[in-house]
């Protein structure tokens, strides 16, 4: 009976082995890599050699002689920032967690010699988790789906640094346009003012008209220095989201922004593509799927929570220095007198039923921020294209015809000087329309694929997975 219960047991220890999944040679980044590629058009790279770090320095070089647009900053970010190579690490670590779960348990070997009396004992046992054996294909099913979650992690993490380096591209650059058009305005304000002083002590201007013109002078410069801040701010975000430091802080940015796409994008089934290709979504529905997997295999364990199967073999000799051999198993396991597995059974059960409100709840959440996302963006368009065909032409216009009336001496200065403050406020209106629009393109982007902020822990289902186990308690 031992010798087949025995044979038993080796054979289950093959057929675990046999479905023992094994370390890949890309560290689950492949999937990482064609999800980057097909959302953003980007490349990714894990880099684990110095080799491999050299090819990848080489081509960060390279995007940075030139100077950068939106995408090429975004390329770089991807390829050069450490932390989202740490972020690729602990994909390599879950694929460690995926093979030692796939993995039988090991066998316990035990010797042991007991004397005394003139007699001797000496014992052998080797023990195994027969329940561990047993239940080793449902915990591999659910590893791999672990795994498979933080593949999809990593792209998220792949997608949120990608809409953080565009959302900064787009402020750097505004800013840098904005200055230029504050330093010009500057200058003029203070000419304007030290003519107005001169024109005073004259008797022509009054106190009244001196001050308006000194006001707008230093209100200028202090615009013009919170620009500068503001510009400073976001060109150092965007080096540390490129991951660049030293040599590397001399990239060259545009001097403005891009001008408006002819045409707004038609999204008609902006909700549909969105809980599709959202990622946050996938990452939901796959720990939903562990989740359910979890509960099958508690309900399956639900009366055993430890069966330890030990093979012996025992060698004694009496105290006449005969030696004799004994043979057996000694079978363990826990008896449900109190806690026959309800409980653990209704928390995996309460488990799967939050994991799949939250779920559900996430679900309508990103079909509103995908139409709110097109709505920003169909709206932002229109204003800054209506500053661009409207508003600034026509500022134009009335400046030159102020210019021609001034050296007809039809207006005075004054009059002049009120209509360039009015353009000023009209231009800097127009930047930030400009920069309003293609941080909703980037938002819309984000809306559909997903690389937004966080979302706090009670409105991530997969936040839950703490509180089931993968294993069904084991």
């Amino acid at each position: 009976m031992a010798k087949h219960f025995a044979r038993g047991l080796f054979v289950l220890v093959a057929l675990g082995l046999s479905g023992c999944a094994g370390f890949s040679p890309d560290t689950g980044m492949t999937v990482v890599s064609d999800l980057t590629s097909q959302t953003i058009n980007k490349d990714v790279a894990f880099v684990r050699t110095a080799d491999g770090a050299g090819v990848i320095d080489a081509r960060v070089r390279q995007l940075l002689s030139r100077t950068l647009t939106a995408e090429s900053a975004v390329q770089v970010a991807l390829l050069n920032n450490k932390g989202l190579q740490a972020a690729y690490n602990e994909l390599a670590l879950a694929e460690t967690d995926l093979v030692e779960q796939s993995l039988p348990p090991n066998p316990v070997f035990s010797i042991s010699r007991i004397s005394g009396n003139g007699a001797s004992e000496i014992e052998r046992q080797v023990v195994g988790d027969i329940l561990a054996l047993a239940t080793l294909p449902f915990r591999s099913e659910i590893a791999r789906d672990r795994f498979r979650q933080a593949q999809l992690r990593a792209a998220l993490a792949t997608l949120r640094l990608a809409t953080d380096v565009r959302r900064t591209f787009v402020r750097a650059v505004a800013g840098n346009e904005m200055v230029a058009l504050l330093t010009d305005a500057k200058a003029t304000a203070e000419s304007t003012a030290q003519l107005a002083v001169k024109l005073g002590e004259t008797g022509s201007v009054n106190k009244l008209d001196q001050a308006r013109e000194q006001v707008f002078y230093a209100e200028t410069t202090a615009d013009l220095a919170a620009a500068r801040q503001a510009a400073t701010s976001a060109r150092e975000k965007l080096a540390r989201l490129m991951g660049l430091w030293d040599d590397g802080l001399d990239f060259r940015l545009p001097n403005a922004l891009p001008p408006l796409p002819r045409r707004p994008q038609a999204l008609p089934s902006i909700e549909a593509d969105a809980v599709a290709h959202r990622i946050d979504l996938q990452i939901a529905r796959l720990e939903l799927t562990a989740l359910a997997k979890s509960l099958n295999l508690t309900e399956a364990t639900r009366f055993v929570t430890l069966l330890d199967l030990a093979g012996i073999s025992r060698r004694t000799q009496d105290p006449e220095g005969t030696p004799f051999r004994e043979r057996g198993f000694d079978v363990q396991f826990q008896i449900p007198i109190f806690d026959g597995g309800e409980v653990r059974v209704r928390q995996a059960a309460e488990t799967y039923n939050l994991a799949f409100n939250r779920l559900t709840e996430r679900a309508v959440n990103v079909r509103s921020e995908a139409r709110d996302a097109y709505r920003v963006y169909r709206s932002t368009y229109d204003i800054a294209s209506h500053y661009q065909r409207e508003i600034i032409p026509l500022r134009k216009i009335i400046t030159e015809e102020m210019q021609l009336r001034f050296s007809s001496m039809q207006v005075d200065i004054f009059a002049l000087l009120t209509e360039a403050r009015q353009r000023l406020a009209s231009l800097r209106g127009a930047i930030d329309a400009r920069q309003n629009f293609f941080l909703a393109q980037s938002e819309l982007q984000t809306a559909v694929n997903g690389g937004g902020a966080p979302a706090s822990g009670g409105d991530n289902p997969t936040n839950i997975a703490a509180a089931a186990p993968a294993d069904g308690g084991h």
